[in-house]
């Protein structure tokens, strides 16, 4: 079993900047995808950023430009900079990760949510 164990989230004033963390831990062999997604009250989740296997980082088109993931792959963890937010960003965030287990199984984890608050 693949646990996700994310941190970094908070309030912040528009304009600033916060960074999630998440770190996989458990069985497994390989990682083929690791991102985010968010969910705000009343709204369907939508894609932040997320890798994929042997492929650059994909972004949601509302934080292009604004967002960063990047990946410390010996750590198995993935980070989301979030710079520039705004009201819009205030939303639960899931990390998700996808890939094989030490029995070749595919898994998909998620985490259990960190709350990002921007206010006006």
């Amino acid at each position: 079993q693949v646990q996700l164990v994310e941190s970094g989230g908070g309030l912040v004033q528009a304009g600033g900047s916060l960074r999630l963390s998440c770190a996989a831990s458990g069985s497994m062999i390989s990682i083929d995808a690791m991102g985010w997604d968010r969910q705000a009250p009343g709204k369907q989740r939508e894609l932040v950023a997320h890798f994929t296997s042997g492929s650059s980082a994909n972004y949601g088109d509302s934080v292009k430009g604004r967002f960063t993931i990047s990946r410390a792959d010996a750590k198995n963890t993935v980070y989301l900079q979030m710079n520039s937010l705004k009201p819009e960003d205030t939303a639960v965030y899931y990390c998700y990760a996808q890939g094989r287990n030490h029995y070749y199984t595919a898994f998909s984890s998620w985490g259990q949510g960190t709350q990002v608050t921007v206010s006006s």
